[in-house]
């Protein structure tokens, strides 16, 4: 059960405004009268000053107009932005195909967060035709230049044989890039390669340190992966009511196996005194978000109810 990040909102986007131009200290005033006369850092700045709101009211359509500016100057920073903005819809219609074409001319100037995220819009079909194997080029050269979402990305492409062949060892390579810049899902994936022995050697006490490290960032199949292996006693001592603590975190934030998974533990007493409407309430829940065992369960009480 590998998590997939391809959501490409915003990703590595700066709008940060700064009146340190690396050239000399600007006022905005000043940094307003540059950008007027063509200066593409100054509109660039001007614009992400507009978009945050900084010593101005904000004005995303004010943004994006600097942006475009700078954009249309080669600014492969204010490339990206305005794919952003196209992307959310923020000061312009929203519009994928036009979002793409701007990540496009950004990625093939070697902005980072622009290749990452035309990558995933490839993976997805998003602005461009779907294609997989142009999602692994782009991927690939974000992973390249250290960033860890493609990294990790691309990982799941060599898991899933998606793209490229399937190579256990090399989505290991890539987790493990990912992970060690400290990436949550990445950690949980490479946790799980060592649970199941993808890739690596089976490593139970392994999976747990990789797990337990994505739940320090409160990363919700972190916490479901921890708790199972505490239900399990797999990695660590068997301790039921640690695994429910794990449960009930990761359920919180709308994980749907923790729901089901509290759900039998409320069924039937486990690390929690028995608990059938607790029980009903998490198997709701989980059936909700459509996961088909927690599903099942309901058709059955339900079924049971009308027998009464």
């Amino acid at each position: 059960m590998m998590v997939i990040l391809f959501a490409v909102f915003c990703s590595g986007c700066d709008f940060s405004c700064n009146v340190s131009t690396g050239r000399k200290e600007m006022t905005l005033e000043q940094i307003r009268k540059a950008a007027e006369q063509g200066d593409a850092e100054a509109q660039r700045n001007l614009g992400a000053c507009y978009y945050q709101g900084t010593g101005v009211a904000q004005d995303y359509g004010e943004a994006v107009q600097w942006f475009r500016k700078a954009a249309e100057q080669g600014v492969a920073e204010s490339q990206h932005n305005l794919g952003v903005s196209y992307q959310n819809g923020t000061g312009v219609e929203q519009d994928d195909v036009k979002a793409a074409q701007w990540f496009r001319k950004a990625a093939e100037q070697g902005f980072v967060s622009s290749q990452y995220v035309l990558g995933a819009c490839y993976h997805n079909g998003i602005g461009v035709a779907q294609d997989v194997g142009e999602a692994v080029k782009w991927y690939l050269k974000a992973a390249e230049q250290g960033d860890a979402k493609a990294q990790n990305n691309l990982a799941l492409c060599y898991a899933d044989g998606a793209g490229v062949p399937r190579d256990q060892a090399e989505a290991v390579k890539w987790y493990r890039l990912a992970a060690e810049q400290g990436f949550a899902m990445a950690q949980t994936n490479l946790g799980e390669c060592y649970d199941k022995g993808e890739g690596v050697p089976q490593d139970a006490e392994e999976a747990v340190k990789w797990y337990r490290l994505a739940t320090e960032q409160d990363f919700a199949l972190a916490q479901t992966m921890l708790g199972i292996c505490y239900y399990n006693g797999k990695g660590v001592p068997e301790d039921a009511e640690e695994a429910v603590k794990w449960f009930f975190k990761a359920a919180e934030q709308g994980e749907a196996q923790s729901q089901r998974i509290l759900g039998i533990c409320y069924l039937h007493g486990t690390g929690v005194p028995q608990d059938e409407a607790e029980a009903v309430k998490w198997f709701r829940l989980a059936a909700g978000q459509g996961d088909e065992q927690a599903m099942s369960v309901m058709r059955e009480f339900e079924k049971g109810q009308q027998e009464e």
